[in-house]
C-alpha cells in the first residue's frame, strides 16, 4: 500500500474579503459565498455577485462535501507524491484544492469527498480534501 499524500502549504494571504472565511476555517467551518439578489453560490468568495454583480452576498456555511471534478499527481516532488485538482461541491460550485489522506493510486474522477483543514505555517488553515 503506498503512503498518503501529504505536503506542506504555504499561508495564504489573508484580506478584509476573505478574513471570515479564514476566521470560520480556524474553527473548522467551510464557507461560501451566496447572492442574496439572485440566489447563486459563487467561489472564490468576493463582495460582487459573479453572475448578477449584485454586491448583496453573504457567508453561508457549507457541508464541505462533493465529488473530485479533475486532478494532477505531482510525483516529482522532494516531500514525495501529491494530487492538486477541482472539486465540485454540491451547491454546484467548483473550487481547486489539494487531495490528502490517500494513496495517489486511490484518488478517482467521482470519488466523493470531504473538506479538512489542514495548518500552514505562520497562517490560517487551508481547506483540503479527503474521502468522504
Amino acid at each position: 500500500m503506498a503512503e498518503h499524500m501529504t505536503r506542506d502549504i504555504p499561508a495564504p494571504a489573508v484580506s478584509l474579503e476573505s478574513k471570515p472565511f479564514f476566521d470560520a476555517a480556524r474553527e473548522g467551518r467551510f464557507l461560501v459565498k451566496r447572492c442574496q439578489a439572485c440566489g447563486e453560490v459563487h467561489w472564490y468568495p468576493r463582495p460582487i455577485c459573479p453572475f448578477c454583480h449584485s454586491d448583496r452576498t453573504v457567508w453561508e456555511e457549507s457541508p464541505g462535501t462533493g465529488v473530485v471534478y479533475t486532478f494532477s499527481v505531482m510525483r516529482r516532488s522532494p516531500t514525495g507524491p501529491y494530487a492538486i485538482g477541482y472539486v465540485t461541491l454540491d451547491e454546484g460550485v467548483s473550487l481547486m484544492t489539494n487531495f490528502v489522506d490517500m494513496a495517489p493510486e486511490d484518488l478517482r474522477i467521482g470519488m466523493r469527498v470531504k473538506v479538512k483543514f489542514q495548518p500552514t505555517e505562520g497562517g490560517p488553515p487551508v481547506p483540503v480534501f479527503a474521502p468522504a
